[in-house]
Order: structure tokens, then C-alpha cells, then sequence
């Protein structure tokens, strides 16, 4: 090796010093974009110069730029850089171009300086996660962490993985301690907003992005998920605004089309939702959410064999996505296919907690088909307006075997959670009680260890230790899975205030959430607040239309508390025409009619509800 090579490497290893080799900078984007800039015209200046095209590797991938860097790593080693000492920074490249393999390939290639190594192992643990091989990838991000300690970038994708290993405990103390080395680290404080918004709501998430963008006005990832955060706040304006900034910094991102389209849909201009989800080109087509607004798009546009087709891909990744379920049925059921809609809704109509819009269209589709007797079934049950208590997802696999495999790898999600749901399912909850103890300790941090647990015990009637484990995962994650469940906990173990409690929580973390409308809605009428019971079921409307005959009877119930009966009736008759065999909603429909006057019209109802009854 001459002068020059070892001469260049010790440069190498000192500009190895200057950042990390992650995506994320502590750098402004606009500070990094001069510095690009700068250090082009220093190699046109000198095109042997090679610390300037390390230099603008660097730049680059802190830039998020795969092709760039990988130019000027390639650039420095035709200039007679160390090979060894840059291979770290050619599998970056190749990494943030979304070839994974080809960052592995470069890695495995020859070896890496000792100073490299850290770099070298956080590039693969950035690349094993993105193929979800968590186990490579915490091997990988232990010996990156072993090397640079102290990187505060490097500490940021450890909580990505701590994180999508659902180690919600673990992913706040990474992204903690990367916000303790380096304050001003805007992906650290935008990754923190992420998971404030998980644990401890919407509101509280905005404070972490306005840190994030004031440390780094260019960082289009915290404006975009900012953005997302003011729209399920319903603050739409600033939505746009802020993706409006984003638009500029990263024109061809494909989440800003995506985060638009649902504002149009949400304003009810499909063509314009299809328009954008179309120059996403692609990119989200995996998405799950992405999955779901195209299915809706395209059947508001009568599209109904796209529809159907969006929500079988979807079917396909979560079988038990019910969303996407009542999709294909009324896809199917729009395109004139009733065999096809019932199908697609058997496995919710199988449940006892089947709601009554999924009832009413199998009741339909099965009335098509001339199977009267099973139509009757669905219509009746779907006229109680009353649903059943959840059951656990059913397993197709031999008891035996699945407690076999459990007994033998106890500390084994995959093999311990079917089981855990095959032992509620055939009574024996104490088992697993004791399987889903045994989880949680394993993995304190691990909010849906917590989750099981609850569930166990809410199934074996144990109401005290289903609440401490519901609180227990609300505290890694305060969205509506968990609070929710704690809530029926509380109001099954005798407390309503508690339930009611949070509930209130949930609904100040999250306005958005419908659930929490509608319960808090229901909460309210029990306790004869009628203005607050107005205000919650009305917002469920705005959000899921006017066609649920609950929350139609609900507000005709709250408004002739009121003494406004001319709007109740236009509620309840509405109700009625959703539900004309509810025996509730023609009991409040006769009593206000009478009160107008109507009288035989009440009887008349009265008597309807009294055949049903019999």
C-alpha cells in the first residue's frame, strides 16, 4: 500500500468521525444541502480530492440520497481511497436505495477496518429489520451499539427496532437517551412525537414535532407525520398546510398523496382521492391503510370489482380485519354477487358480537338467494341493536398439538398465543392465565403481553387482575385496543365512574376516535346529560355518516329529554326505516308520536312491536 493510500485512509477514519452513517442527521436538511453543494464544486475543483467525496457521501446519505452516495463512495475508491474503510458507506448507499441484498453483498464483499465496524453492523441491523429478521437484526444492532455507544443517530433506529419488536418501554428509553446526547437530533425528537402519540395521545405528540421541526425545519418525515397527527385531530386546515411544506421539501413522496387522498375522501371527493392514491404509483399498494381508502374510493365510484378486489388483498394480509370484510361484502353486494357478499360476511355473522349493519346485509343476501329461514335468523338479531360478548379468534389447529407446542417453547408468542386463545375457547382460562403470566414477565415492556394477560383474565371472571393488566399495558399505549378494554374491565369489575373515566381519557387523547363517542355517548344518556350525549353521538355522525340506528335512536332520545320533539322524530323516523323490527325505536317512535297527537299512529306501533315480542 503507497503513501497516498495509507494518507487517505487515516483522512477516512477521521471523517468516519464527522457523522453518522445512518439516514438520520442531527444537521439541518438546508445546512447539509450548502454543504453538498460546497464540497461538489471542491471535487470539480480537484477531481483526485478524496476526504471532499467521503465528505459527500456522507452529505448524501444523510440526505437520504442512496444514488449520490453511492456515486461518491465509488468516486473515492477510483481515486485510490481504502476500499475497506468504505464499504460500510457503499452498503448505506445501496440500503437506502432499498436493496438490501446489495448492502449485504457489499458488507460480505472484504473485510472493514476496526474503525468501520460499527457502522459496518448498523447498516446490516437497519437492513434485517426492513425484512422483519428481528433476531438478525438485534444481533447486529448489539455489536453496532458495542462500537458507537455514544451515536445519537444510531441510538434513533435502535428504537425502531426495540419498537417493532413492540418493546414500547424499550423504544422510549432508546430515543430518550438519543435526545440525551444530542438535543437537537430532529429525527430523535420527531421519532419521541411518534410514540407520545401512542402512549399518551394526539395533543400531546404535537409539542414533540414543533421540537423536532424547529431543530430542522427540512425534516419532511416530521412534517408528514405531523400532518397526520392534525388530521385525526380534525384540524384538516393545518393539515394541509403542513403537507403542503412537506410537498416541497419532497415533492414525489408517495405518503403526501396517500394523507391527501384521505382528506378528499374524507370531503367526499372520490375522483380526487382516486386521482391522488393513483400518483402514489405504486408505492403504498402493501399498505394496509392504503389497502382500505382504495377499496372505499373505488366503491363510492361504483368501481365495485376494483373495491372488491383492494379488500381481498387486504383479507389476504389480515383475516381478521373486519373493516375490510364488510368492504368485500358490499362490494360483492353492489356488483350484484349475493352468494359472493354473504361469504365474505359468514365469518362475522358467525360471532355473537356481530354488528347489525353486517346482520342486515346477510339477512339480505341470504333472502336473494331464497334461504328465508337463515334471512329471519340475521334480521332478528340484527333488530335487537345488541351485540354479543367477543370470543377469541378461532384456531384451525388440534388442541393437543397446540398446547404441546407451548408447554415446549413457553416463552414463544408464536407458539404460546394460539394456544392461550385455544385454552379461553374450551374454558380452560386458568391455563391460560398462567401461559399469559408467564409472557408478561418475559416482556414487561411489551404492551400486548399485557393485553393477553387482561384478556385472559377478563375470560376466566378474574375483573381485579384484568384491570392491572390493562393499566398496566395503557401506560406503553393509550390507544383505543387498550383503553378500551380497560374500560370494560373497570365497569365489569362494579366501577362506572372508572370506566367512564377512561373513556373521557381516550376521548381528550384521541378526538378522533369514534369508539370513544359513541360509549362516552352511551355513558352520558345513563346519567341524563343530555347536551354532552348530543354532542358525542353527533360527532359519531359526522364521521360515519347517518345510517346507524343506535346513534339515530340515542340522539332522538336526547333531544326529546330536551323537550324537542319535532327533531327527535326526525331521528327516530329514520331510525325506524333502518330498523323497522327494533321493538326500542318503535317504543320512543309511538311515545313521541302520541305526544304530538298521533295516537292511533302510536298504537299502531305499539301493537308491531307487541307481535314481534311474542
Amino acid at each position: 500500500m503507497g503513501f497516498r493510500r495509507v494518507w487517505t485512509g487515516a483522512l477516512l477514519i477521521a471523517a468516519a468521525s464527522l457523522s453518522a452513517c445512518g439516514g438520520a442527521s442531527d444537521t439541518p436538511r438546508g445546512e447539509m444541502e450548502a454543504r453538498r453543494a460546497a464540497l461538489q464544486q471542491a471535487i470539480a475543483d480537484d477531481p483526485a480530492a478524496i476526504a471532499e467525496r467521503v465528505a459527500l457521501a456522507r452529505v448524501a446519505i444523510a440526505l437520504g440520497d442512496g444514488v449520490g452516495a453511492e456515486a461518491a463512495v465509488k468516486g473515492a475508491i477510483e481515486a485510490g481511497a481504502n476500499d475497506a474503510a468504505l464499504r460500510p458507506l457503499l452498503a448505506r448507499a445501496f440500503e437506502l436505495q432499498g436493496d438490501g441484498a446489495r448492502a449485504l453483498a457489499a458488507l460480505e464483499a472484504g473485510p472493514v477496518i476496526p474503525e468501520m465496524l460499527g457502522e459496518a453492523a448498523w447498516v446490516a441491523g437497519d437492513v434485517h429489520l426492513a425484512n422483519g429478521d428481528l433476531a438478525a437484526a438485534r444481533e447486529a444492532y448489539d455489536r453496532a451499539v458495542h462500537e458507537l455507544p455514544r451515536s445519537s443517530a444510531l441510538w434513533v433506529d435502535v428504537a425502531r427496532f426495540r419498537d417493532a419488536s413492540a418493546d414500547m418501554r424499550g423504544a422510549r428509553d432508546a430515543v430518550d437517551y438519543a435526545i440525551e446526547l444530542d438535543a437537537a437530533n430532529s429525527a430523535a425528537l420527531a421519532y419521541k412525537a411518534n410514540l407520545v402519540r401512542r402512549a399518551e395521545g394526539l395533543t400531546a405528540a404535537l409539542a414533540w414535532y414543533d421540537r423536532a421541526l424547529a431543530a430542522d425545519p427540512g425534516n419532511a418525515a416530521a412534517l408528514i407525520d405531523q400532518a397526520a397527527t392534525l388530521g385525526d385531530l380534525g384540524r384538516y386546515r393545518d393539515m394541509l398546510t403542513a403537507l403542503r411544506r412537506a410537498a416541497v421539501l419532497v415533492p414525489r413522496e408517495p405518503r403526501i398523496r396517500y394523507l391527501q387522498a384521505v382528506l378528499a375522501a374524507r370531503a367526499a371527493n372520490y375522483r380526487l382521492a382516486r386521482s391522488l392514491l393513483q400518483r402514489t404509483r405504486g408505492a403504498l399498494d402493501s399498505e394496509p391503510g392504503f389497502m382500505l381508502l382504495s377499496a372505499v374510493v373505488e366503491l363510492e365510484l361504483g368501481g365495485e370489482a376494483v373495491a372488491a378486489s383492494w379488500a381481498e388483498r387486504l383479507l389476504a394480509e389480515q383475516p381478521h380485519n373486519f373493516a375490510a370484510r364488510r368492504l368485500l361484502a358490499a362490494a360483492e353486494w353492489a356488483g350484484g354477487d349475493a352468494e359472493a357478499a354473504l361469504a365474505a360476511l359468514r365469518p362475522l355473522v358467525a360471532r355473537p358480537d356481530a354488528d347489525s349493519w353486517s346482520l342486515l346485509l346477510a339477512a339480505r343476501a341470504a333472502a336473494e338467494q331464497g334461504r328465508d329461514i337463515e334471512s329471519a335468523g340475521y334480521q332478528a338479531r340484527a333488530a335487537t341493536l345488541d351485540r354479543g360478548e367477543a370470543v377469541p379468534f378461532a384456531v384451525d389447529a388440534d388442541y393437543g398439538l397446540l398446547t404441546m407446542a407451548a408447554d415446549a417453547a413457553p416463552l414463544d408468542p408464536a407458539t404460546v398465543i394460539p394456544a392461550i386463545s385455544a385454552d379461553m375457547a374450551r374454558g380452560n382460562t386458568a391455563r391460560a392465565i398462567e401461559r399469559a403470566v408467564r409472557l408478561r414477565d418475559a416482556n414487561p415492556g411489551v404492551a400486548d403481553a399485557h393485553m393477553l394477560l387482561g384478556d385472559a383474565a377478563l375470560a376466566g371472571g378474574r375483573y381485579a387482575l384484568a384491570v392491572e393488566a390493562y393499566r398496566a399495558a395503557r401506560d406503553l399505549d393509550a390507544g383505543e385496543r387498550t383503553t378500551l378494554r380497560l374500560a370494560n374491565a373497570l365497569y365489569r369489575a362494579g366501577d362506572a365512574a372508572g370506566s367512564g373515566a377512561a373513556i373521557m381519557a381516550l376521548r381528550d387523547r384521541q378526538p378522533s376516535s369514534v369508539a370513544a363517542d359513541r360509549i362516552a355517548g352511551h355513558l352520558a344518556i345513563e346519567l341524563g346529560h343530555w347536551d354532552a350525549a348530543i354532542a358525542h353521538f353527533e360527532r359519531v355522525g359526522s364521521r360515519i355518516g347517518d345510517r346507524d340506528a343506535v346513534v339515530l335512536r340515542e340522539l332522538a332520545r336526547a333531544w326529546a329529554a330536551k323537550g324537542d320533539d319535532a327533531r327527535a322524530l326526525v331521528l327516530i323516523d329514520r331510525a325506524y326505516r333502518l330498523q323497522p323490527l327494533n321493538a326500542g325505536i318503535m317504543e320512543l317512535y309511538a311515545a313521541l308520536l302520541e305526544r304530538r297527537g298521533k295516537r292511533q299512529a302510536a298504537a299502531d306501533l305499539r301493537d308491531k312491536a307487541a307481535q314481534i315480542g311474542r
